[in-house]
């Protein structure tokens, strides 16, 4: 089983109506782990999803799309607190900004939390909120030391929200806990200079290479593609762009659960493999989450694509 642990939340996405001054907010359900979970079930991967979810109204709401794509949440008790809510204002080109008002998703109980982990998963993906709260780092790096004594292979995408970082020196040192963890990293151009401004690509990732486990790291840059590094190699693919253009919400989640969609198919989910990664084959790899994630582009919200709609696209490119 694949596991994704971290935040779920309702996307508030503000829609301004022209002459009337009022604001409309629809909701998504979503969050970046959450997305990548249902995106991984979607690709025919048998996953499991850790997170409280609220016994609120919008708690019910996030659990139908889990559902429908078979995810399992791994917490069936739900929680008191109300879901976290993400207000999301999107601009001329459908790129994304966030503000958040955290909730269920901090509701943690470590023995829960352990309890609910498979015995022995393929894979245990890390959500980015873990680190921003000191109290929350230590419940989530007991979850993930955990499933990696279980076999799991670790990857983690960082999705940095500077909005959500008090202090970002001590939120650097806590991310950086979990990324000595991971065997897949994968960032944004946008983490990358939120993490260090003065440093460019090559400079970050060979430093993530050097971490103690790290064997991947993947890089997207918006409408410029996305880029794969290991020790010994690196490529570059271009982005798959959908006929009809929906917004970008979730495109990210999408590209990552295709990446470990296709390592999985390939067998490459372990260290060894992936360090033996040749370049044709981290392109393929790239074009492959290119694709997830532009057919997720083409609808409005996070609808990521069933391995059928993928491998359609992947025939006759």
């Amino acid at each position: 089983m694949f596991v994704v642990g971290g935040e779920s939340l309702i996307d508030l996405v503000s829609e301004p109506r022209e002459g009337d001054g009022e604001i409309r907010l629809v909701a998504h359900a979503g969050g970046s782990p959450f997305n990548c979970a249902i995106a991984l079930a979607r690709l025919e991967n048998t996953t499991g999803f850790l997170c409280p979810i609220s016994k609120d109204g919008f708690g019910a709401y996030l659990l139908e799309p889990l559902c429908e794509a078979g995810v399992k949440p791994l917490l069936p008790e739900r929680v008191s607190e109300p879901s976290t809510l993400a207000v999301v204002t999107l601009d001329a080109r459908g790129e994304a900004a966030y503000e958040f008002y955290r909730g269920a998703d901090r509701a943690l109980d470590e023995k829960k939390l352990l309890a609910a982990l498979p015995a022995s998963p393929k894979l245990y993906q890390i959500g980015g909120f873990c680190p921003i709260e000191e109290a929350d780092t230590k419940i989530w790096l007991s979850v993930v030391k955990t499933a990696a004594g279980r076999g799991a292979l670790i990857s983690m995408d960082p999705n940095i929200r500077p909005s959500l970082i008090e202090d970002f020196e001590a939120y650097r040192q806590r991310l950086s806990l979990f990324l000595d963890l991971a065997h897949i990293i994968k960032l944004s151009v946008e983490d990358l200079q939120a993490l260090d401004p003065a440093i460019d690509v090559e400079a970050h990732t060979q430093a993530l290479l050097a971490r103690p486990s790290c064997e991947l790291v993947v890089v997207t840059d918006g409408e410029n593609g996305s880029f794969a590094f290991t020790q010994n190699g690196r490529s570059r693919a271009g982005i798959y762009a959908p006929a009809v253009f929906g917004d970008t919400v979730g495109a990210g989640d999408s590209l990552m659960a295709g990446v470990l969609c296709f390592l999985e198919q390939q067998g490459s989910l372990n260290p060894p493999a992936l360090r033996g990664l040749s370049e044709m084959m981290l392109g393929e790899m790239l074009r492959y989450g290119a694709v997830v994630a532009g057919l997720n582009c083409a609808q409005k919200g996070c609808k990521p694509p069933t391995r059928t709609e993928v491998d359609a696209v992947l025939s006759e490119m």
